[in-house]
């Protein structure tokens, strides 16, 4: 498994979509921030709208934008010209998800819509999310403006329009399915475009320190050092070193120790290993050494991170 999917795998973020919007004229939509764990995302699928963040910023998105909240900001989203509110929001079903508009024209007239946009969210479990979440910058835009070199993510959308036109049986499976795509996808094109940037994809891209990075994930139990690991880049120590801080933002120690968090994280929750056999697959010699590094990384011991999930499941219950 490449690198990016291994992060991903190792976020488990379950996508879900919430509404659709066809907006026409003005509106100005509020969203509230989200509980930790949720990440809303909103993708163009035709017309423009300008999102504001809680910090003030606009955000201009048009057909293809993709724009995810990682940490589940409050965000409003509101048209173009930011005109007065032309009506009120009306909320009903186009078949495949719950529809939201502010205007009275029926399903022939989609297509008149000055704005065409699905919502929905990722929910992923903060722990073992960090090392892919956390570094994302907040909002997370990728815009196909004038990119010619993205037909396959421009395939993608194109479909999950088409799906959600037609609203044929499956659809709702479909798009889904392909909300996960979109997700891969755009955290690729992001590195791609920002390899300049520190960061983790910024990181992945790097073609040579990616393979130091593959083998951490691989055998996060191995006692690595620099030396080992600039080998793996074809790199001298040093310059593996500051190359790696450059392009990570962190040191090289500091990504080892994340990993072992997020592998640890992972196996803690998919698995009934004990937290001595999982700090022993991660590189602790001792579960006292483990415990100790894990209450500094995540915050909570091994044992609490593992009765989260039952304890928000029954103060929701």
């Amino acid at each position: 498994m490449d690198t990016l999917s291994r992060l991903i795998d190792l976020a488990r973020p379950q996508a879900s979509l919430d509404l659709r919007c066809l907006l026409t004229g003005g509106f100005d939509i509020d969203h509230a921030p989200m509980e930790a764990g949720i990440a809303p995302f909103h993708l163009v699928l035709d017309g423009a709208c300008v999102v504001e963040t809680a910090g003030g910023a606009q955000v201009a998105l048009q057909a293809g934008d993709f724009m995810l909240f990682p940490r589940g900001a409050a965000h409003r989203v509101r048209d173009i010209g930011r005109a007065a509110a032309t009506a009120p929001l009306t909320l009903s079903h186009d078949g495949m998800l719950p529809l939201r508009r502010n205007d009275e024209r029926n399903d022939e007239q989609e297509g008149c819509a000055d704005l065409d946009l699905l919502c929905g969210r990722f929910v992923y479990a903060p722990g073992s999310s960090a090392l892919l979440l956390n570094a994302l910058p907040d909002p997370f835009h990728v815009s196909l403006g004038g990119v010619q070199t993205l037909g396959a993510l421009q395939t993608v959308i194109a479909l999950m329009r088409t799906e959600a036109e037609q609203r044929q049986p499956g659809a709702l499976a479909i798009v889904t399915a392909l909300s996960h795509a979109l997700f891969a996808m755009a955290l690729r094109v992001h590195g791609e475009q920002n390899a300049s940037s520190a960061g983790v994809l910024a990181l992945l891209a790097d073609t040579r320190l990616g393979a130091s990075v593959q083998g951490m994930l691989d055998a996060p139990e191995r006692a690595w050092t620099i030396a080992e690991l600039g080998e793996r880049a074809a790199m001298s120590r040093a310059t593996y070193a500051r190359h790696f801080n450059e392009r990570a933002g962190m040191t090289v120690m500091d990504f080892l120790t994340q990993i072992r968090m997020t592998i640890a994280c992972d196996l803690l929750l998919r698995t009934q290993r004990s937290a001595a056999e999982i700090g022993e697959a991660v590189g602790y010699q001792s579960e006292a050494a483990f415990g100790k590094a894990f209450q500094q990384s995540v915050g909570a011991t091994p044992g609490r991170y593992r009765r989260q999930p039952q304890e928000n499941d029954q103060k929701s219950g």
